[in-house]
């Protein structure tokens, strides 16, 4: 039976990054991801002053809760929407001249209702060319706080950057919330705060965060649950059985919710404390699904729904069309290209199975790695899918083609 040992999750690495370099003392994170997203935010922070120590399975961060060690730095983002979201956040919160950047892939992906929230705060902050793009300038000279409103109806990140800023202004944050996507990672984000030492309350919409700052631990991360979709996946679609340790019942994040889509599409699936086990039974029933909270798994879902025996219709999905490309069109056209019925619109995509793949075909990536590792498992059941970008997915997983590979020499394919 595959035991597949799935790299630490970026969601979890990129906040632990945040609440070390802002903790009193120093912080020891044991299985940080290590892909291009988290060097670059590792990068961006030492850039910015941090001391940063990395050995192969643990990073050292010394704190600084009083802000940047420099008075200025230039900071290049990468593609990383958590580093190009979170450390010009914590930026604001000490004093100096910080200007940040980041890929043409990240620079089209919107700010504004971050940048928005930061500026009613007090913050200096200039676009330097697209209103509520990157690049931007930060004129910081601390937070006093106080009571913001903000709609995180396109990106739960939003939150999550002023959630973790709020134990660095002086007075603490109220934060009022109009819309909200992806709620789960907000949970990611409100328990790892409580290991710090900080407790986030919740008012209705609007959440408490009291200043004081943070104190340095030492923190585990837990496996990637978006990375594992495509494990997990790859069971259900070929009948056999994959078991992912590290990431059970007392998960952290909400996208380990897509083994239930699969139970219900008629896999077997087992959760305990050490992990999770799914077993393909040979069935895959259509359905239709809400997946607001778990939209990172969409394409995954996408990926395999030509295999299963009636209609698969995604529903609440709206806000992948602002990840690292449109991931709703790059879905339908990839299933397309594979001669696959498929429509969609605003917020849906719905995958009419029926047809035989087309075999042979190459798949757009936009240079996604989600849309590269989704298409993979759909390779499992379709000769001669290829990729026009197979090495995206260094953004999360470097070793991604190389573990599939190993994962499909142990499958019933």
């Amino acid at each position: 039976m595959p035991v597949v040992d799935i790299p630490g999750s970026k969601s979890i690495t990129a906040r632990a990054l945040f609440l070390a370099a802002a903790a009193d003392g120093v912080t020891t994170l044991r299985r940080p991801l290590r892909s291009d997203d988290t060097e670059g935010f590792a990068e961006g922070l030492t850039r910015l002053g941090y001391r940063v120590g990395r050995t192969p399975d643990a990073w050292q961060i010394d704190g600084r809760p009083q802000g940047p060690a420099v008075a200025e730095a230039d900071v290049y983002c990468r593609d990383g929407a958590t580093t190009a979201r979170f450390l010009p956040t914590l930026a604001a919160a000490g004093h100096g001249s910080f200007r940040f950047d980041a890929s043409p892939q990240m620079r089209r992906r919107p700010l504004l209702p971050l940048t928005r929230a930061l500026r009613d705060l007090g913050v200096d902050l200039r676009h330097e060319e697209a209103e509520g793009h990157h690049p931007l300038r930060i004129e910081a000279s601390g937070v006093e706080g106080g009571e913001v409103v903000l709609d995180a109806g396109q990106s739960s990140q939003y939150l999550t950057a002023l959630l973790l800023l709020g134990p660095l202004t002086r007075k603490g944050l109220r934060i009022r919330v109009t819309d909200l996507v992806s709620a789960p990672y907000v949970e990611i984000t409100i328990a790892m705060m409580r290991e710090f030492g900080v407790e986030v309350r919740k008012e209705g919409a609007t959440y408490v965060v009291p200043p004081g700052g943070y104190r340095a631990t030492t923190y585990g991360i837990e496996p990637d649950a978006s990375t594992a979709s495509y494990f997990f996946a790859a069971a259900a679609v070929t009948g056999g059985e994959v078991t992912v340790p590290g990431l059970g019942t007392g998960a952290l994040q909400g996208d380990l919710g897509f083994v239930d889509v699969l139970r219900r599409m008629g896999a077997e699936v087992e959760t305990s404390a050490r992990g999770t086990r799914v077993r393909g039974t040979g069935e895959l029933r259509g359905l239709t699904v809400t997946m607001r909270d778990i939209s990172d798994t969409m394409p995954t879902l996408a990926a395999i729904a030509p295999f299963a025996s009636g209609p698969v219709r995604i529903e609440d999905v709206g806000n992948t069309r602002v990840k690292e490309c449109d991931r709703l069109e790059a879905c339908a056209e990839g299933l397309r290209r594979l001669g696959v019925d498929v429509a969609t619109g605003p917020d849906w995509i719905e995958i009419r199975p029926g047809t035989t793949p087309v075999t042979g075909t190459e798949i757009k990536s936009y240079g996604d790695h989600r849309i590269v590792m989704s298409f993979a498992v759909t390779g499992l059941r379709v000769p001669g899918i290829s990729f026009d970008d197979p090495g995206c997915v260094r953004k999360t997983f470097p070793g991604f083609h190389e573990a599939f590979g190993v994962l499909r020499g142990q499958l019933p394919v």
